[in-house]
Order: structure tokens, then sequence, then C-alpha cells
């Protein structure tokens, strides 16, 4: 168990407690898990990176995916 600071440039010092757990297929493989401590500053930060993410991803799934040329809409006179 430990602790790092990750500098993050939209919000700050990230203050992050991690733990590493090692895995069985092989001696030299870890897991390595950061947190937040609840109701910490860093937690507000990633819970406001979260909410950005969220938006994006929003955004991105309502915009059309056709990229093609538009058709041509002249008129003809009958």
């Amino acid at each position: 168990m430990g602790r790092t600071r990750s500098p993050h440039r939209d919000v700050g010092d990230l203050d992050l407690p991690f733990e590493t757990f090692p895995l069985p297929d092989g001696p030299s493989q870890f897991l390595l898990t950061h947190t937040a401590e609840p109701a910490s500053p860093s937690q507000d930060a990633l819970n406001l990176l979260a909410s950005w993410a969220a938006t994006n991803d929003d955004i991105e799934r309502s915009a059309p995916a056709d990229d093609s040329e538009p058709a041509d809409s002249s008129e003809t006179s009958d």
C-alpha cells in the first residue's frame, strides 16, 4: 500500500492511495489499484472528470454517424 500524487492539468493534484496485488500467472505481475478517499478533494476532482467524460460520450453518441456527401437538392419544375 502506498500513496501517489499525480498532477492533472484541469483539476490540479490528485492524491491517491494505491494498493498492489500479485497475480497468480507470474511472480513479476501485479494489479495496481488507485482509489480516492471519500469526501476528499481528489474524489471531487475525479467526479468532475467523470462528468466531463460522460458529457462528451453523450455528445459523440448523438452526433450523426453518416459522413457521406449531402444529396443534391436541386428542384425541377413540372
